[in-house]
């Protein structure tokens, strides 16, 4: 009897590495937080074919919308510890807690991949009466509630930049604007009928291109070379640096518990697929930097984020729920 006790437990223990090296071993379905033909849905189909090749696999990708990504989020965490359900999504659900959309958020999850970021920016229409971001500043003082700043809601980009900026601005007094998106917030600003709007580079970049809208300066720790013209931040007001690098982001997760030697396989194909050149040449024409973290990296990249925002967002009034209440440390 125990002969038989102990060969089982042997051959359990050798079926867990067996199980790994074996991986795939069927479909992979890969859950996209986001809609058809968003930013989300079109950066991993992009990269996961490379990453199919890599593994020697088929990865089944599938819009799940709702909920700001909560649905999805919660769907797959549902799921088994197996490597056989990855997330796809965007920086939202760090910020579940602390708004009060869910209490799963990338803690619940290994991150693969944290393929790329994006970097905000501040727009202004071309009639605005500044063009450096001294300049805006100074107006924006010295006329209180006067200037109009697009939003995109409690949470979105533009609402953290301009948390951003008040916090290292005494008297940043600015009528906020409220939109259903960037899209039409940057329309709304060709049209005069806001002067500034704080926004994705990839969303803002043709209508600089084509003379509709002026660049003020890139919130970020330097320029970028799309537009290298472009004076990043910290040029003149290097106290921004402790809130950056900082940006909307996408990223491949599991959720936690998955195999290490499955978690490793996955790792390595999207790093190989986030190296691929229509990948990188995807993300400089959409104005986006590549940033293919994973492991402990990844995870620094994660904490930092939710710190800084969940802070950002909460003395600016804007979050329900304290970050204090969840753990999330002052950054």
């Amino acid at each position: 009897m125990k002969h038989l006790l102990l060969g089982g437990l042997l051959a359990a223990a050798v079926a867990v590495p067996a199980f790994a090296q074996d991986y795939p071993s069927k479909e992979i379905q890969g859950i996209i937080q986001w809609g058809a033909g968003g930013s989300t849905d079109v950066v991993m189909r992009t990269v996961t074919p490379h990453a199919e090749r890599a593994m020697n696999g088929k990865v089944v990708m599938r819009n799940m919308t709702g909920g700001v990504g909560a649905i999805a989020t919660r769907f797959v965490h549902a799921q088994p510890a197996d490597g056989y359900v990855l997330l796809m999504g965007a920086e939202n659900p760090l910020l579940y807690k602390v708004m009060g959309l869910g209490d799963i958020d990338y803690s619940e999850f290994t991150p693969i991949n944290i393929l790329a970021r994006g970097v905000p920016m501040l727009v202004a229409n071309n009639d605005a009466p500044f063009n450096t971001f001294t300049e805006m500043m100074a107006y924006i003082q010295e006329n209180p509630g006067k200037v109009k700043f697009g939003s995109t809601g409690p949470g979105g980009l533009a609402s953290v930049i301009t948390a951003m900026l008040s916090e290292q601005t005494e008297g940043m007094n600015v009528t906020s604007v409220p939109y259903d998106g960037d899209g039409p917030a940057l329309t709304a600003l060709q049209g005069g009928a806001i002067d500034v709007m704080p926004a994705v580079l990839g969303a803002a970049i043709e209508s600089i291109r084509g003379g509709r809208m002026k660049p003020i300066a890139m919130v970020n720790p330097e320029r970028v070379d799309v537009l290298p013209d472009v004076p990043a931040i910290t040029e003149t007001n290097p106290e921004y640096g402790a809130y950056l690098p900082w940006g909307p982001f996408f990223g491949v997760f599991v959720k936690k518990g998955t195999p290490d030697d499955v978690v490793a396989k996955l790792t390595a194909a999207y790093a190989e697929g986030a190296q691929s050149e229509d990948f990188v040449n995807l993300m400089a024409e959409r104005g986006y930097i590549v940033e293919s973290l994973s492991g402990d990296a990844a995870t620094a990249f994660l904490h930092n984020w939710q710190s800084v925002t969940s802070w950002l967002v909460h003395d600016a009034g804007l979050a329900p729920n304290s970050p204090e209440d969840f753990g999330i440390a002052r950054p």
